[in-house]
């Protein structure tokens, strides 16, 4: 089944969308993207995305910050998007990829380093995609490469060079995924995803002043633990010692879901088994994204008409 995308606003097959080598983001990372997952329930024959204008609402004030000025507004976004995936067809889980971005493409315009005096553009296309991280247990190191505290934590395209060297150096030895600190040593995040430790019975995370990704999963699975768990998460400052010690862990992202952590640095996690407060969240996130919770409806939108 052929995916499709958004592009110089018409909806064209996916190979058909092509940009030019001198587009302004391409060299100098002066784009904002997001990740948007559409979850397939097979009972309801029915595609849904989860948390669209939360996603579309991030991406633009990511523009906000690169200047970026797009001629669509929130509700034009999350429209485009559900027309994109309906005619693609698919049925199985998807994943939605939205980019707004620096273009001047093909003219000299397109050169030097700056935001202002630039055009701006849009696309966005799906294809199916299962599991990010394709394991029920995660194995994680510490990486060597620091998180780059200092910038704004929108999803900035040139952001993530550091976080794909975190990624390579874990995958080349032997782990699923790399967990990176901050400059001054504290737990920020995966490459990827948020973390979470469970201490003493409540969540833990790192706070948004850590310079951290304020996670869209993140804040389902927070309050999906207060609301159906009765559990509180505390939002400080994680030192590196406590991955060893915590009596849980595990990762959330919009392409990771939540996915518990069994081992870091070659230690186990408690017992290296999936601990029962993640077991629970992944058990009411599951049925959340796929709409089977009425109480969260209103985080899934249907993409096939009935």
């Amino acid at each position: 089944m052929p995916s499709y995308a958004y592009f110089h606003n018409q909806i064209v097959p996916l190979e058909e969308a092509k940009l030019s080598v001198m587009t302004n983001f391409m060299h100098y990372g002066t784009g904002v993207f997001e990740g948007i997952r559409g979850n397939w329930n097979s009972d309801h024959k029915q595609l849904y995305l989860f948390r669209l204008e939360e996603h579309y609402q991030r991406m633009l004030n990511g523009c906000h910050l690169l200047n970026i000025e797009l001629p669509h507004t929130l509700e034009d976004l999350c429209r485009l998007t559900v027309e994109v995936v309906e005619k693609c067809g698919f049925e199985e889980d998807v994943y939605v990829r939205p980019l707004a971005y620096k273009s001047g493409e093909g003219t000299t315009q397109a050169m030097g380093v700056r935001l202002h005096n630039l055009d701006s553009d849009f696309l966005m296309f799906a294809f199916p995609w299962g599991r990010y991280l394709d394991t029920d247990r995660a194995r994680c190191c510490v990486s060597s490469w620091r998180f780059p505290g200092e910038v704004p934590r929108a999803k900035l395209t040139g952001l993530y060079v550091t976080n794909a060297a975190a990624k390579t150096e874990a995958i080349e030895n032997g782990f699923d995924e790399a967990i990176m600190l901050t400059p001054n040593g504290h737990v920020a995040e995966g490459s990827g995803e948020n973390l979470f430790l469970v201490i003493d019975g409540k969540l833990v995370t790192p706070p948004g002043s850590d310079g951290i990704l304020i996670g869209i999963t993140r804040d389902a699975a927070i309050t999906l633990a207060r609301e159906e768990l009765g559990i509180e998460t505390i939002e400080r400052h994680i030192a590196r010692n406590e991955l060893y010690t915590a009596d849980e862990c595990f990762l959330t992202g919009t392409a990771a879901h939540i996915t518990p952590v069994a081992e870091i640095d070659h230690r186990k996690v408690a017992d290296g088994e999936i601990g029962k407060v993640t077991a629970k969240l992944q058990e009411f996130y599951h049925d959340v994204i796929l709409s089977n919770n009425p109480k969260y409806a209103g985080w899934c939108t249907p993409v096939y008409k009935k």
